[in-house]
């Protein structure tokens, strides 16, 4: 078993495509869109093992009260990135373009090379080597 998929209910669905496509080297299947709930949706798709982020919007879906990731439910998403080097390189990429680090480089408690990221909506964000 694995993984499929695992989906964002998102504000802003573009800006969040935009995101993903060019921090996680993920290709973005054509949009969705279903009228009648006024629902629309993009699979992004990660080489190698085909794990998938779905985004979501409906403009009916309410937005969390609490800080995203820090609350009972899903706390975060974990992307490889391929060593810690990368991890190094994309986090101050991220940093030189605006975004928040949320936890540094370092090595955890479990043992994983990280830095914590949060994306456009806040959602926060795993880089790992």
């Amino acid at each position: 078993m694995k993984i499929e998929h695992l989906a964002i209910w998102t504000d802003d669905i573009e800006k969040m495509r935009e995101f993903y496509l060019a921090y996680f080297d993920v290709t973005s299947g054509e949009k969705y869109v279903n009228p009648v709930k006024k629902y629309t949706s993009y699979f992004l798709t990660f080489g190698g093992g085909g794990s998938r982020i779905e985004l979501m919007h409906r403009p009916d879906i309410d937005g969390m009260q609490t800080r995203r990731g820090f609350s009972k439910g899903f706390a975060h998403i974990a992307i490889s990135v391929g060593g810690k080097e990368a991890v190094d390189r994309l986090t101050e990429r991220l940093r030189a373009d605006g975004y928040t680090i949320a936890g540094e480089p370092r090595t955890s408690g479990d043992g994983y090379y990280e830095s914590g990221i949060l994306d456009p909506e806040g959602n926060y964000v795993e880089i790992v080597a």
